[in-house]
């Protein structure tokens, strides 16, 4: 019994730094925002509305909509967009027309979260180092540089994995949430009435008193949920019980009191809007609290960083991104990845943020469209899985959905509102994104369709071979072929060339499911053909590392032979060739065919033994 809260109180410990540290440094930045956008004057009244909206805000967005009830929405386990998307897919079934809408939608829920991974760490860091310039004026000169040091150091050593400083997240995370309530609750103390805010009357006043005015604002305050998303998309990693301790716990009374306190601070002196958290710090605390926040936004960049990562390792395996160069950083833990091209990519365009924007003021702008559309994109597909999956009453269905719906939608159209001012550019990087994905996706299904049209059905052609049998060679082929029943190109460039048929032959086609795991016990489908030929289905979900010796190795229980030092590989290459008239536009064709061509090698993505593939091209033409 001991050894069990031992390890929640771990898992909970770990969660603390993976999963909030986004959102625990929202503090940082949102309150200034508010007040420094000029719409409003720093009155009582004012004052008191917007702390009501941010406690409702965390308590509607945060505690009710994600940790009470998208984080039951669970793929086997897993959450984040891909996990939801898969989940809703699978939900509607073959209904093809409302499949399709879904998957687009999604597709762009996963594209617009590229924006949201290069704010995060720009807006994070800025606002942390921003707290020089109150040490000593002279110091905001500093700000730009420190803050780029502290980034490119963060980026580079992404190669080395996060196993090890992983294990500091959590305990600097506590010491993050309990620092930030104890430098708030001398003002709170100081001035008690701030906490009647919780009083939804005057956020309602607020909006009564303001109009419009009021609804601009929420654009600022959606700021002190941003990261709330993180809650469902980091649920593998420890479960929906650690999270929800955490939450209710510690994260969000240290948020709270903090936000209370930086609103007691303005009922005091109106002057601190100006940067109202670290105004709240006492002189002496200054120093710790820059090196303590800067740590705390690095972990919170980190986090998003490494979210990054799996969610391009999982769209790879659903086939909406081309294959890339990945790294594993850990021996132990298959989560733990690293990938190149992600990594030097998104550190370009959150230093191109940086210097573009040049503070967390101006980075704000930017900063709540992406998750205000994330967060929308969530509640839409969860609606498809309590409906269809979970075949609640439809209701019930509509009524939830759209009560959280309209709060989103608010919060989006209020930062929409600031698409002139920077909120243009996640919308930039996630239409970018969107039209690299749906591209390689059309792209593939036409390519496949493409070979469907010309394949040879495998067993009619082994039939065929067998009539009069070419010579047999020692060992066994394993052919990679993208559907089941097609003959490979290699096998007939293998004949063709060679004149010879290996002794033993496997014809694999490897399947990701929409599903993350899928256990040994499920992973290897096997049909005898003749001939000492077999058909095999790999099957891995988009979680799992697509390691085809891997999966093989379990055949030989099955009395097929797999010798490591005589088993050769051969893989079919495409050439893509774009040509008129193929089902796509011409600038999409060439962009297909050049992410093609510098995808990462098939051998290299699916685990073969680079020593042991031979490689028998073939063009294609889309």
């Amino acid at each position: 019994m001991m050894q069990k809260k031992t390890s929640l109180a771990a898992l909970t410990l770990a969660a603390l730094g993976v999963v909030y540290g986004d959102i625990g440094t929202s503090p940082l930045y949102a309150v200034k925002e508010v007040f420094l956008l000029g719409h409003v004057p720093i009155d009582h009244d004012s004052i008191m509305g917007v702390l009501s909206l941010m406690f409702w805000a965390l308590t509607l967005v945060v505690s009710l909509k994600y940790v009470l009830l998208v984080l039951r929405a669970d793929n086997h386990g897993e959450g984040g967009v891909i996990a939801l998307l898969a989940l809703a897919l699978s939900a509607v079934g073959d209904r093809v027309g409302l499949r399709a809408r879904v998957a687009l939608l999604g597709l762009f829920g996963t594209a617009i979260f590229f924006g949201d991974g290069v704010i995060t760490p720009a807006i994070s860091v800025l606002s942390a180092v921003e707290g020089l310039s109150l040490i000593a004026p002279s110091m905001d000169r500093l700000v730009l540089p420190v803050s780029l040091a502290v980034l490119t150091a963060l980026f580079a050593v992404q190669r080395l994995g996060t196993a090890r400083v992983g294990r500091a997240f959590g305990p600097v995370t506590l010491v993050w949430f309990v620092a930030i309530a104890l430098v708030a609750l001398p003002h709170i103390a100081s001035n008690p009435h701030v906490l009647l805010a919780v009083n939804p009357w005057y956020a309602l006043h607020f909006f009564a008193q303001h109009g419009f005015v009021a609804f601009v604002v929420l654009g600022a305050v959606v700021l002190c949920v941003t990261g709330g998303e993180a809650l469902y998309a980091d649920m593998g990693h420890f479960g929906a019980k650690p999270i929800r301790i955490a939450w209710y716990g510690l994260v969000m009374p240290a948020l709270l009191i903090n936000y209370f306190g930086q609103g007691a601070l303005l009922l005091a002196n109106p002057k601190a809007a100006e940067n109202p958290f670290y105004l709240m710090v006492p002189q002496w605390a200054l120093w710790p609290m820059v090196i303590l926040a800067t740590m705390a936004t690095v972990i919170a960049s980190q986090a998003l960083i490494s979210a990054l990562f799996s969610v391009v390792k999982q769209a790879i395996q659903l086939g909406y991104l081309p294959r890339m160069h990945i790294l594993h950083t850990s021996v132990r833990d298959t989560g733990q990845i690293y990938v190149p091209v992600v990594n030097w990519g998104l550190y370009a365009a959150v230093v191109f943020a940086v210097l573009m924007f040049g503070s967390s003021g101006k980075l704000a702008a930017a900063y709540g469209i992406a998750v205000t559309v994330n967060m929308s994109i969530t509640t839409i597909l969860t609606f498809f899985v309590i409906r269809y999956a979970w075949k609640l009453n439809p209701v019930l269905c509509v009524a939830a959905t759209a009560f959280f719906l309209v709060i989103d939608l608010a919060f989006l159209g209020a930062n929409l509102l600031k698409v002139i001012d920077g909120g243009w550019f996640p919308l930039v990087i996630g239409a970018v994104m969107f039209m690299l994905i749906s591209t390689w996706q059309r792209g593939r299904a036409l390519v496949r369709q493409h070979l469907r049209d010309d394949a040879l059905n495998l067993s009619e052609f082994l039939d065929g071979v067998f009539y009069s049998p070419p010579a047999r060679v020692p060992g066994t082929a394993v052919f990679l072929t993208p559907d089941v029943g097609m003959t490979p190109n290699a096998l007939l460039h293998n004949l063709k060339h060679n004149k010879v048929l290996h002794e033993y032959n496997l014809f694999v086609t490897a399947r990701t499911h929409e599903v993350p795991w899928i256990g040994f016990q499920k992973r290897v489908e096997i049909e005898q053909l003749g001939h000492d030929c077999w058909q095999v289905i790999l099957n891995f979900g988009f979680k799992n590392d697509p390691d085809v010796p891997e999966a093989l190795s379990q055949l030989t229980s099955r009395g097929v032979p797999l010798d490591e030092m005589d088993t050769s590989y051969f893989l079919s290459r495409d050439s893509v060739m774009p040509t008129v008239g193929s089902g796509m536009s011409a600038w999409r064709e060439k962009l297909f065919a050049s992410m093609h061509r510098n995808a990462a090698d098939t051998a290299d993505f699916l685990g073969l033994p680079a020593n042991r593939v031979v490689e028998l091209g073939s063009k294609v033409e889309i």
